[in-house]
Formats: C-alpha cells, sequence, structure tokens
C-alpha cells in the first residue's frame, strides 16, 4: 500500500510537473527576452533585429532587448545559453555558413546548437561595373573576360565572407579567369570601382544601389533566384544564362538546442505574422533586403543546403582560414 501511495504521488507530481512547463511555453514570453546580434551597431542584421525586436516587444508585452555581442563571442553566448526560449539569436549567411566554410575550427555547432526558428531577410547581392564600361549584360562581360583571361580584376567587399564566396561561386560557374581582389569593407571597394582600378563588383545590392541610381554604377544582374522589388527590370545571374545560380546574405533567428519545440513554434509563428504587415516589407525592402517569410522548417531545410552550397564554393575556390 505504501508503495502504491508513493507511485500515485509521483505521478502527480509529475503531471504537476508537466502541466506547468506546458503553460509556461503557452504563456511564452512571461519576461523579457534578450536578441544577441553578432555584429556591431548599425550594421545591417543589427538594424533588422531592432526592427524585429520593436515588433516583438508590442507583440508579446513584454520587452526584447538587443544586445550587441560581435563576433564568435556573440554566437558562443547564443549557443550556451539557457534552452528556453529567452535568448535568442540573428543567424546569418556569414556566422551559420560561410564560416563553418572557411574555418577549420569554429567554439560553436552550427548544426548541434542550434534550432533554426525561421527567415527575417535576405540580402541580395549584385553584379556591378563602372558605368564606363561598355558591358550592359552578364553575358557581355563574360565574353570579354574569356577572350582577355586575366585582364579583369573583380572587387569584393570583405574578405571569407558571402560577397568573397559570391564572387567566387560566379566565377566559377561562369568559367571566367577574373583576379579576386578583397578590401576590408564595401566603402573601399567601391571607390576602386568608381576610381577605375578594379574593373567588377560583387557586393550587396544595398551598397550599390545609391551609385547605380546616380548613375555611376551600372548593374548587370542581381544574385537572387528571383529579380528584386527594388531593381524590378535587373535580371538575375540564372536568367543570364546560369540557370539555379544564386548567392545571397540572409538574416533569421535561432535558439539554444533543446528550446522546447511549443516556444520555437510560438516565435516563428508570431515573427511570420510581423514579417506578412505590409509596413514591415516596405521597412526591409527600403533597407536593401527582401522579406523572408520562411518559418522553422523552410528555413532549416534553406540554412543546412546554403552550408553545403558554401563548403563547395570554399573547396572549389581554396578558401580557408585557421584563424
Amino acid at each position: 500500500m505504501h508503495f502504491k501511495s508513493l507511485a500515485s504521488l509521483l505521478a502527480i507530481l509529475a503531471c504537476l510537473i508537466f502541466n506547468t512547463q506546458a503553460q509556461a511555453q503557452t504563456n511564452f514570453p512571461e519576461k523579457p527576452v534578450k536578441l544577441i546580434v553578432p555584429f556591431p551597431p548599425g550594421q545591417a542584421t543589427d538594424i533588422i533585429a531592432r526592427m524585429i525586436a520593436e515588433k516583438l516587444t508590442f507583440a508579446w508585452g513584454q520587452q526584447v532587448i538587443v544586445e550587441n555581442k560581435t563576433g564568435v563571442p556573440g554566437m558562443v553566448a547564443g549557443s550556451t545559453a539557457a534552452p528556453d526560449g529567452y535568448t535568442m539569436t540573428m543567424g546569418t549567411s556569414g556566422v551559420l555558413a560561410v564560416n563553418p566554410a572557411v574555418f577549420e575550427k569554429l567554439p560553436y555547432d552550427v548544426t548541434k546548437d542550434f534550432v533554426y526558428v525561421g527567415g527575417l531577410a535576405i540580402t541580395p547581392m549584385i553584379v556591378v561595373v563602372s558605368a564606363a564600361l561598355p558591358y550592359n549584360t552578364v553575358q557581355e562581360l563574360v565574353a570579354a573576360a574569356k577572350k582577355e583571361p586575366g585582364k579583369f580584376n573583380v572587387g569584393y567587399g570583405g574578405v571569407n565572407n558571402t560577397q568573397h564566396l559570391t564572387g567566387e561561386l560566379f566565377k566559377f560557374t561562369t568559367g571566367v579567369n577574373m583576379v579576386g581582389v578583397n578590401y576590408k569593407g564595401s566603402a573601399a571597394a567601391v571607390t576602386d570601382l568608381l576610381g577605375g582600378q578594379i574593373s567588377i563588383l560583387v557586393d550587396s545590392m544595398a551598397v550599390a544601389l545609391p551609385h547605380i541610381k546616380s548613375g555611376k554604377l551600372k548593374p548587370l544582374a542581381i544574385t537572387t533566384l528571383q529579380r528584386v522589388p527594388q531593381l524590378p527590370n535587373l535580371p538575375t545571374v540564372a536568367e543570364s544564362g546560369y540557370p539555379g545560380f544564386e548567392g545571397v546574405g540572409w538574416q533569421g533567428l535561432v535558439v539554444p538546442k533543446g528550446t522546447p519545440a511549443a516556444v520555437v513554434q510560438k516565435i516563428s509563428t508570431d515573427v511570420a505574422r510581423i514579417l506578412a504587415e505590409p509596413e514591415m516589407q516596405k521597412n526591409i525592402i527600403d533597407k536593401g533586403m527582401v522579406p523572408d517569410t520562411r518559418g522553422a522548417g523552410p528555413w532549416s531545410e534553406f540554412v543546412y543546403a546554403e552550408m553545403k552550397k558554401w563548403k563547395a564554393a570554399a573547396t572549389q575556390a581554396n578558401i580557408k582560414s585557421t584563424e
């Protein structure tokens, strides 16, 4: 009888604990939520993080606090936080796909440490040339480059980043022999393109757009699979004779592995609802990005495919770093 009573008591306690946990997940969030941004303030990922944080704060009635923790420390902090949904991290093409592709060792594991909540935005890359050059299409540029291998220099706004790998993927896919030039940032690359020191630039559309509108730079193609609203008449690289080509930056949300599925689903659903708002879509487009409303499942598949793609591109271009 004693053992039956004990068993009954344990069963009741288990049910109480389960119900308490379930209720906590259903009522999430019940306190402020932290959003780690592994980039400095003012950068594109930080901007969209603050846009989402403001909207979620209003939707949840709990403050979503943005914390800038630049680089690897931010990803480590995000991966080691309590798996309860109260710490989210901005995951990007750089930290989740490019870094594992080019660095031999990282203190975080993109396949084991995170749950992928959903997308936020796509950052299109663009192939641009100086307005002084005679080429108006990718086909014309590729034909000229193949006639004179090694003549053209293509600049990248960084090293071992999405711009760099997209440029290398473009070279490999089109079969051209161009000299890649890595800059410390996009501003220096654009300056050299305008000054004629390099022939071509592969960088984010947001960086090039003001110079395209002023007529100083000439866009040849966008690197997304579909055309973008900011430049609806500009063809994609895929449309320009290279079906399936895609090289983009992207941002989304991740949480630590072990976060309850109900919490992940709530965050994903609420974020998707926010991204569907016309005002939010306009704000993202105005920043030179494209809204990405993929939820947890589809976005996870996309991210894992991106990991494989950039790993293959880095291997093909012999890009690796031990730093």
